[in-house]
């Protein structure tokens, strides 16, 4: 299959193009970037001392020579790469985090014509996380719940996909939804705190990969549900398991649950 990867230069990119390079049933066709990008016009796997042929381009026109985009970039940057594989017919893995209802529906309405995995996390430790999730919230109604994550300072968006999705994942196990029952800050005189609630605390610093801790607390015990990123590779690794994913289903849209065979 051959593979695009949105975002080339950067972190994130680099470490996709690094596994689609070492997978043998994948090919690296495309390599984008944004304009301006110091990358562009060379050689998408010039960072490894690897010669591809792929030249790194922000046109998004390209995404006709490939099967399938790998994107982990920015919202407006996804839905202008979106808008082409819908165009040229290119199923889409979407990591990037920070979408909008409107950004959300866009995703939505493309899937009807196109295969999309869309995922605020794409690491298989942490989806399965999240099962561990649902089911500590309904064995645990009671209990306070609070979401702890952490990440690199250049992230610009908090609390993160995968913290808010394990927020989700707890409010929905308990019948309820997040945007009812989420404390999203705390300052000053807050009072006692509110049964149901759920809080989230972010951390940005350094380069924290991604950490994520959902809290359970009773009277005279506390569960701890971690998961810990000491790199992202896992991430990328995950992403290939769901172009894989696409290349045997029908356009529609998908999450890494069911990628992963976690929905049953």
């Amino acid at each position: 299959m051959r593979v695009a990867v949105a975002g080339a230069s950067g972190r994130m990119g680099r470490e996709l193009i690094d596994a689609v390079l070492q997978a043998p049933d994948l090919s690296l066709a495309v390599a984008l970037d944004r304009a301006g990008s110091p990358g562009l016009g060379q050689d998408a796997g010039a960072f490894l001392g690897q010669h591809t042929g792929v030249v790194i381009t922000d046109d998004p026109a390209a995404l006709a020579d490939a099967d399938c985009l790998i994107d982990f970039t920015r919202p407006e940057g996804t839905l202008a790469h979106l808008a082409a594989c819908v165009e040229h017919a290119t199923n889409v893995v979407i990591g990037t985090t920070g979408f909008d209802d409107a950004g959300k529906a866009a995703i939505a309405q493309a899937a009807q014509r196109i295969g999309v995995v869309f995922a605020p996390n794409m690491s298989v430790g942490v989806n399965t996380t999240l099962k561990l999730l649902e089911l500590a919230a309904r064995m645990l109604p009671d209990y306070d719940v609070e979401v702890f994550e952490a990440h690199h300072r250049k992230k610009v968006d908090a609390p993160s996909g995968t913290a808010l999705k394990m927020g989700e994942v707890v409010a929905q196990a308990r019948g309820k939804s997040l945007d009812d029952v989420a404390d999203w800050a705390r300052h000053g005189h807050t009072g006692e705190r509110e049964p149901g609630r759920i809080g989230f605390s972010v951390v940005r610093g350094g380069d924290i990969v991604g950490d994520h801790t959902v809290f359970f607390c009773g009277t005279g015990e506390r569960i701890e549900i971690t998961h810990r990123s000491s790199s992202r590779a896992n991430y990328a690794q995950g992403s290939l398991r769901a172009v894989r994913y696409l290349a045997g289903h029908a356009p529609g849209l998908f999450d890494m649950q069911q990628v992963l065979g976690l929905d049953g």
